[in-house]
């Protein structure tokens, strides 16, 4: 962002704005109070398409499926899988530094609720978050009588803040990011009082970068609460609890030892077009194995590719590599591309390589030693990419088009000492930039959230 940018959000008077954004958050809770009745349509609409849990749905307006227990309570919210996996670790700490703290944690999509469940230490609850309206909140806050909330990345509620706030329940927004469009929006004049007041609300914000910061500041946050611990996504594989690489990838990388391979994960629609065809030219024996940000395309990439003359394996179908014919694997299930990076010794990160797309973490393929490649749309890991090129130019290589990218898989392809270097140079990089960051958090949580208790 430009410095025009970064300072394009106007100022009110202090008093001036609160008064607006007060009247704003009133004006939304009305709003999401007549609504509700249609929420409800649509959340069995969704229901009935599979989107929210079959038994579980009535979570999202509050109602309890699980039981309080007695003492001190802290609700964790995230909204999707990226979110929820960056609090595992954090949870983790205060299950070890606080064992008498009972923890929920809440998500929206079952997607997230279906590989984070696998991730929650024992004890943990696990509720589907309540919809923002006035009824839902007040129902959910009611019955859990959370004494502190932390909320994880860009989760501005109204009503969930403002309800907390009134009740005294200390709020903190871990790993906080804002997208530019985000920002730009909030930044509007008729938003940025509201977002001023909601901010106001917070006793600490932990940015994941000093952009992050600024856009915070920007938006008015009090000075006071904004304190910088690092990019929790850099620790989730430190604390990620697997259950053991599974036979079927174990008896994959048996039958890839012999071929040149590599993994285009989080690829958006069109991202998985091209470049194997060239690099096939030069190196026959290459597999790739794709990894569609959303599973259910998987069938559909398999699909044209195979219409384009591609021998391609599915893996929800179990199907094999048949003997060196199959050169594309497309992995179409949920929560196995950690297991997948270590398949593969080059990875090539999706979701950047056209100009509305906005990255995807990249320190899961470093800290399973791969030599990393991403294009150059990289949005909100432009932080990431950042740091780990400037602890080490090795450690992750950048391309801007299909002939770059052929070129930097094609040099690890032919190069076996400079495949190693980049791979160790990953490696090195994220033990690096990910020691501390948990500590940093929990010493920030302790001191302005639980205060010690």
């Amino acid at each position: 962002m430009n410095r025009a940018e970064q300072t394009s959000a106007p100022s009110l008077s202090g008093g001036c704005a609160m008064e607006l954004g007060v009247l704003v958050y009133r004006l939304y809770r009305a709003l999401t109070y007549s609504a509700s009745p249609f929420l409800h349509l649509h959340m069995r609409w969704r229901r009935l398409r599979g989107l929210e849990h079959s038994r579980r749905w009535p979570e999202r307006f509050g109602h309890p499926s699980a039981v309080r227990p007695p003492g001190y309570l802290v609700w964790f919210h995230a909204v999707s899988l990226g979110e929820g996996m960056a609090a595992i670790p954090v949870i983790r700490r205060c299950n070890e530094m606080k064992p008498e703290m009972t923890i929920l944690m809440t998500t929206t999509t079952v997607s997230a609720f279906e590989v984070i469940k696998k991730q929650l230490p024992v004890g943990v609850l696990h509720q589907f978050a309540p919809l923002d309206t006035p009824v839902a909140i007040d129902r959910f806050l009611g019955y859990w009588k959370p004494n502190a909330i932390v909320i994880m990345e860009n989760e501005l509620w109204p009503n969930l803040i403002m309800s907390a706030s009134q009740l005294r329940i200390p709020l903190a927004l871990l790993n906080a990011r804002m997208s530019t469009k985000s920002f730009k929006r909030w930044s509007s004049p008729l938003l940025l009082p509201l977002a001023s007041l909601l901010l106001s609300k917070f006793s600490l914000i932990a940015p994941l970068s000093t952009l992050q910061g600024i856009h915070y500041q920007l938006l008015q946050a009090p000075p006071f609460v904004i304190n910088f611990s690092g990019d929790l996504k850099y620790v989730v594989n430190k604390f990620y609890v697997s259950s053991g690489t599974s036979e079927s990838i174990r008896d994959l990388k048996a039958e890839l030892s012999d071929m040149k391979v590599w993994i285009a994960s989080s690829l958006h629609r069109g991202e998985e077009e091209g470049v194997h065809n060239l690099l096939l030219q030069s190196h026959p024996d290459s597999v790739v194995i794709i990894v569609p940000r959303h599973p259910h395309h998987g069938h559909q990439i398999a699909q044209k590719l195979r219409n384009d003359g591609q021998s391609v394996a599915l893996r929800s179908r179990n199907e094999k590599l048949t003997s060196k014919k199959t050169n594309i694997y497309v992995v179409d299930t949920l929560g196995e591309l950690r297991e997948f990076y270590g398949v593969a010794p080059i990875a090539v990160i999706g979701g950047s390589f056209f100009p509305e797309l906005t990255g995807h973490n990249v320190s899961e393929a470093a800290a399973a030693g791969c030599a990393v490649i991403t294009g150059c749309h990289v949005g909100h890991f432009s932080h990431m990419v950042k740091a780990m090129q400037q602890e080490n130019p090795l450690s992750i290589t950048q391309v801007s088009s299909e002939l770059e990218l052929k070129e930097a898989v094609e040099l690890l392809m032919s190069n076996p000492e400079i495949l190693e270097a980049r791979r160790r140079a990953s490696k090195e990089v994220y033990e690096s930039l990910s020691s501390c960051i948990i500590s940093n958090v929990w010493n920030l949580l302790n001191l302005h959230i639980f205060r010690g208790k």
